[in-house]
C-alpha cells in the first residue's frame, strides 16, 4: 500500500491509496489504476470507497506471434516497454498516443488514439481479445466477436465494468524505426484547418500546434506536422537513440503562468519554425512523445494543477468550427502552452469512445478560480456545434453538459448496469458525471 493521496496527470490530489499486486484476478474488485496518466478524475477512487488497485506489476508478456504480430500481454504493461521490447524487432503499436507513459489496461480504458486516427482509428478499433473480472467474480474474455456488448462498453469505458486483465491485438510491421516528418508554419487557424484536411489524403499521421492567444488576423497560427514511417533507402541503420532523461525541477510558480508568459511562449515556439517549410528524419520519440522528454513536466502548472480540455468538433459544423472554438476561449481569456488539432475519422462503435469525424482540439489550462466557468462556456459552445469531449482527460464538466452531448451514453449506462447492477467499480468521475453513489 502506498500514499494516502491520489491525483490524476492534472495533480489535483483528493484521499485515496493504491493497492499494488502481481495478481490481477485476486485484486480486489475496485477501480484498477494504470500509470496515473489519465489528466483528470476518471481513475481516482469514489470518495466512499478511497482505493484503487494499481496494475503495473502486473506487466507480462503472455504471447507473441512473430508471423501475424498478435501480442497478448497483462493490463499493467506499458507502451513504452513495448516500443522498448519490439521496435528494434521491426514493429509498432497500431495506435499511440502522445505518451508511452500508458499502460494496455489503460489504453483500452481510455480508447486512446493518436496523430493517425483519420486512417487507423482508435486503439480499441484493433484489440481483438480482452480477459477480464467482473463484478458477479467471473473471469471471462470479451471482444468484437464474443460478448460483444460488455467489449463495447468496456474500451473507451474508463473502467467502470470490469477489470481488464488482459489485451490482445496486432502490433504493426513497420519497415525502419524512423519517421520522415514535414512541418509547415501557417498564418491562421482558417488556413491550418485547410492544411491539416490536405495533409489527411496523402499522410498517415498528421496533427499540429496552434498559437491559441494570438487574435485577430493571426488568430490560430501554427505549425501543421505531417509523418510516415520511413524507408530503408532513407533511414540510417542505426537505431534512435532513446532521449535525455531530463527533470522539471520544481514546482512552477503561478507568476510564470500568467497570460503574459503564455503568449510569450506562444511568440517564441511559432518563430522558431523561421522556414515555412522543413522536412527530414526525426526520430519516432521525438514525433510520438516529445513531452516524455521531461519527467514530472507537469510541475510547470504549479501547486494548483492544471486540466486539460479535449474536445471533438464534427465535421458538419464547418471548417470554421475552430475558429468559432478559438474565438470563445480567448473572448474568455483561456490561456494555454499547449493547444494540439488533429484530424479525426471514422467514430468507434465502442459506446463512449471519443473522436467522430471532424477535428480535435486539445488545450492545457492551468486551475484558477475562474475555470470553472471556462469550461462551461467551452462546453455550452461544443454542445451547440454538436461534438463533445474526452473522458481521460476532463475534470471540471457538468452531468448535464455530458448528457447533452453524448446521445450514447444511455446505451453505455443500460450495459454497465446488467454487468454490474449494484455499481461496484466506480471512480470519483462517475460519481460526478453518471450520479453513482460516492
Amino acid at each position: 500500500m502506498a500514499n494516502d493521496r491520489l491525483a490524476g496527470w492534472g495533480r489535483q490530489f483528493q484521499p485515496g491509496r493504491e493497492l499494488l499486486t502481481e495478481d490481477l484476478e485476486r485484486a480486489p474488485r475496485v477501480l484498477f489504476r494504470g500509470l496515473g496518466r489519465s489528466y483528470g478524475d476518471s481513475a481516482l477512487p469514489p470518495a466512499g470507497s478511497p482505493v484503487v488497485v494499481t496494475t503495473t506489476r502486473a506487466n507480462r508478456i503472455i504471447d507473441f506471434d512473430e508471423s501475424t504480430g498478435v501480442l497478448r500481454a497483462e493490463a499493467g504493461l506499458s507502451l513504452k516497454e513495448i516500443n522498448r521490447t519490439f521496435l528494434p524487432r521491426g514493429w509498432f503499436l497500431p495506435v499511440t498516443p502522445g505518451t508511452q507513459f500508458v499502460t494496455l489496461g489503460g489504453a483500452v480504458a481510455a480508447d486512446v488514439h493518436g496523430k493517425n486516427h483519420h486512417v487507423d482509428g482508435c486503439f480499441g478499433h484493433h484489440v481483438t481479445r480482452l480477459k477480464m473480472h467482473v463484478a458477479d467474480g467471473r473471469v471471462l474474455e470479451c471482444g468484437p466477436d464474443q460478448e460483444r456488448e460488455l467489449f463495447l462498453a468496456t474500451v473507451a469505458g474508463m473502467g467502470l465494468t470490469g477489470q481488464i486483465l488482459e489485451v490482445e491485438f496486432p502490433l504493426r510491421r513497420v519497415p525502419t524505426p524512423w519517421i520522415w516528418q514535414e512541418t509547415e508554419r501557417v498564418p491562421d487557424i482558417d488556413t491550418y484547418v485547410q492544411k491539416l484536411a490536405e495533409a489527411a489524403h496523402g499522410w498517415p499521421m498528421t496533427m499540429g500546434w496552434i498559437d491559441c492567444l494570438s487574435r485577430g488576423k493571426n488568430l490560430g497560427r501554427g505549425i501543421v506536422m505531417k509523418g510516415r514511417w520511413a524507408q530503408a533507402h532513407e533511414a540510417p541503420t542505426q537505431f534512435p537513440a532513446e532521449p535525455p532523461n531530463l527533470r522539471f525541477p520544481i514546482e512552477a510558480p503561478e507568476l510564470l503562468l500568467s497570460s503574459l508568459s503564455v503568449k510569450a511562449f506562444n511568440v517564441a515556439f511559432y518563430w522558431k519554425h523561421l522556414a515555412r517549410k522543413r522536412e527530414g528524419l526525426v526520430s519516432p520519440w521525438t514525433f510520438f512523445y516529445p513531452l516524455d522528454f521531461v519527467k514530472d513536466w507537469n510541475l510547470m502548472y504549479g501547486r494548483r494543477g492544471f486540466t486539460q480540455y479535449q474536445c471533438v468538433l464534427p465535421r458538419e459544423a464547418g471548417p470554421e468550427a475552430a475558429r468559432r472554438f478559438l474565438e470563445v476561449l480567448t473572448s474568455r481569456g483561456g490561456a494555454s502552452f499547449l493547444c494540439v488539432i488533429k484530424d479525426c475519422g471514422p467514430e468507434s462503435p465502442a459506446f463512449l469512445s471519443f473522436p467522430k469525424p471532424g477535428i480535435s482540439i486539445a488545450l492545457d489550462i492551468a486551475v484558477r478560480d475562474g475555470t470553472q466557468q471556462l469550461v462551461d462556456a467551452l462546453n455550452e459552445h461544443v454542445i451547440k456545434e454538436g461534438g463533445r469531449i474526452y473522458l481521460a482527460k476532463d475534470s471540471y464538466t457538468r452531468p448535464e453538459h455530458f448528457r447533452a452531448m453524448e446521445p450514447r451514453l444511455e446505451k453505455f449506462l443500460d450495459v454497465r448496469l446488467r454487468w454490474d447492477p449494484n455499481l461496484t467499480f466506480r471512480s470519483a468521475q462517475s460519481v460526478r458525471l453518471f450520479g453513482d453513489p460516492a
